[in-house]
């Protein structure tokens, strides 16, 4: 029976591939057999990597065990994560081991050699304190295929041959050429359409066929009331997976379709990161990026997505964990140079359009390939501070503001919700005044959409005014486990950040569905006593708060009147001196409503 291709549902967040590395640095060089696949496992779970926080991994655990795993402020021993490691009693133990490390050996950032660990030269780029996420998962795309030789998943039986990240790419060219064939425009295919096709898209030769089912699905849709639409799709579904799978089994059929949309779901998070692809049309569809077209066209010209042949499993892992594999057909300097060229173009219209000073452009035409690449990496950094500028000015209309707001109060309607916290917490300090420089640390597509949060290793979002600067930092926990993720941490942000930009006040700004008693223990003590010797500046809010705020600008601007980054300091200075009125943390915190709302009165009492 035929299989769906699946990039991983063991890590769905892409981050923790590194936690997971990280760890495994223990084991590097070491023998992969039973014994240190198991240790392993019980490695990841010492360092609350594997199990924390998980209900369903509680499960037949001591009280004594649940309480050591859920209390990061203490320290789990290798003897005691063995202990709970053995509680679980699983059938096949190393078995588990095994299964944390096949996402990273799929992704070329492990090999085993010579039945040892090894961490590749792309997983050591992604242990850096600067990795880009991007680089990472398209290098390792490009090369990704079924069958290989390191996985028994799928059968060398010419049922399989594709490199699917490149079959993806190919599906949705081939139609938005047939749209466009047929006078309509192109606009990628819906995330729908990708669950269904994209990970049932096993071989090259059947890229075509599958372009053509969509355009046909499309066509039976057209005209349909919502309803009449849902009921076809249902069943379209149902026979699709029945011929995918060669079989009337109902319950197969329904796992399949199950699995499909998780598969789907993931595999858009994780090409989204190679900045390849983008998402439009209210978020409901999947596209190639305009913005790197030439590097496209000149990728499906070059690759048809059929696999590579091995003569070896180590061959097969040697080339996927190769950074310097393949040369990509646009690494010459005639091609780098339509890059610039196009580059500057765009530059030159967010230029016009903010009525910003032009770009002085370097003489492109006579620099080496390597110079290019540099040149066009510093072209794409200052494209993004065009962008940025852009969502500043565009952040300023009333109406602009209110769609903030209404995200943020219905932010858990939405998928990916720690990414769009982070992006409307962003828009939200560009839209509250004269910031000289609101800059999110998200990693961003060409079009400067977040395709994931900040890493963990930097502030989430940073801020500079002419009398003070601040980061803000956010999360979507609400449990303990916000203390453990963001106490520290932010903390640590917070105390380098006012160390680099130490020629002015700093503070924190510490945003979450709603605040953890430990969270906000943690900041009390920084912010009352010390941290690392000197009090901090931090003001949590919830979101419904700092929505609260977001209104006060917007009945400002409604009277004309504009809200000056000096108030919002005092705000925050005025959060931080209620302090000194209470002796409990939760008293304060209960208190800082009323101080918003007192300032408010202050702000509109002057117009």
């Amino acid at each position: 029976m035929k299989k769906p291709w699946s990039i991983t549902t063991t890590l769905r967040n892409p981050e923790r591939l590194r936690n997971f590395l990280i760890v495994l640095q223990q084991l590097e060089n070491f023998e992969w057999n039973l014994e240190n696949q198991k240790k392993y496992q019980i490695l990841l779970i010492q360092n609350r990597i594997y199990g924390y926080g998980s209900r369903q991994f509680y499960n037949g655990l001591m009280q004594d065990h649940v309480d050591l795993v859920d209390d990061p402020s203490r320290d789990i021993s290798l003897e005691q994560a063995e202990e709970i490691f053995n509680a679980k009693n699983y059938e096949d133990p190393a078995m588990r081991g095994r299964q944390s490390m096949n996402p990273l050996k799929k992704i070329g950032l492990v090999a085993i050699e010579d039945n040892k660990v090894k961490i590749t030269e792309l997983g050591k780029l992604f242990l850096k304190d600067d990795f880009d996420f991007g680089e990472i998962f398209f290098r390792s795309f490009l090369k990704w295929q079924i069958p290989n030789p390191d996985s028994r998943d799928y059968q060398d039986n010419g049922d399989y041959d594709i490199k699917p990240f490149i079959g993806t790419l190919h599906l949705i060219n081939e139609v938005n050429q047939k749209e466009t064939a047929r006078g309509n425009n192109a606009k990628g295919i819906s995330k729908k359409e990708l669950s269904l096709f994209a990970p049932t898209l096993i071989h090259y030769q059947s890229i075509s066929m599958y372009a053509e089912k969509i355009i046909t699905l499309r066509d039976e849709l057209s005209g349909k009331t919502k309803q009449e639409q849902k009921e076809i799709f249902d069943a379209y579904k149902r026979r699709f997976a029945s011929d995918f799978l060669e079989t009337d089994d109902e319950q197969e059929i329904g796992g399949l379709l199950s699995n499909l949309q998780d598969y789907g779901d993931n595999a858009i998070r994780y090409f989204r990161l190679t900045r390849y692809i983008h998402i439009r049309g209210g978020g409901f569809y999947v596209d190639l990026e305009e913005r790197r077209k030439i590097e496209i066209d000149s990728l499906l010209a070059y690759d048809n997505a059929q696999a590579k042949h091995f003569e070896s499993k180590e061959d097969y892992l040697a080339y996927i964990s190769d950074i310097s594999e393949p040369k990509l057909p646009w690494e010459t300097a005639e091609k780098y140079n339509e890059i610039a060229e196009r580059l500057i173009e765009e530059i030159r219209e967010y230029e016009s359009t903010l009525q910003e000073d032009n770009l002085e452009i370097k003489s492109h035409q006579e620099m080496q390939v390597d110079e290019l690449r540099k040149y066009i990496t510093e072209l794409r950094v200052y494209r993004r501070e065009l962008q940025n500028a852009e969502s500043h000015s565009k952040s300023q209309a009333i109406e602009q503001v209110e769609s903030y707001i209404n995200d943020l109060e219905n932010i858990f309607d939405f998928d990916d919700r720690p990414i769009l916290l982070e992006k409307l917490s962003a828009l939200g300090l560009h839209a509250l005044n004269d910031a000289l420089k609101i800059q999110p640390n998200y990693p961003v597509g060409d079009d400067n959409e977040p395709t994931f949060t900040a890493p963990a290793n930097t502030p989430d979002i940073e801020c500079f005014y002419d009398s003070f600067n601040a980061i803000c930092e956010v999360t979507m926990l609400n449990g303990r486990d916000q203390w453990y993720n963001e106490g520290q941490p932010v903390m640590r942000h917070l105390r380098d950040f006012e160390q680099k930009h130490n020629n002015k006040p700093s503070y924190c700004l510490f945003i979450a569905p709603k605040l953890h008693r430990d969270t906000v223990n943690t900041f009390w003590t920084a912010i009352k006593y010390e941290y690392e010797g000197q009090p901090q500046r931090i003001i949590p809010l919830s979101i419904r708060q700092f929505v609260s705020v977001l209104k006060v600008l917007v009945q400002m601007k409604s009277k004309k009147r504009f809200l000056q980054h000096s108030e919002i300091a005092r705000l925050y200075d005025e959060i931080l001196e209620s302090s000194k009125l209470f002796s409990d943390s939760n008293e304060w915190l209960r208190n800082i409503p009323n101080t918003i709302s007192v300032w408010q009165e202050s702000l509109i009492s002057q117009t």
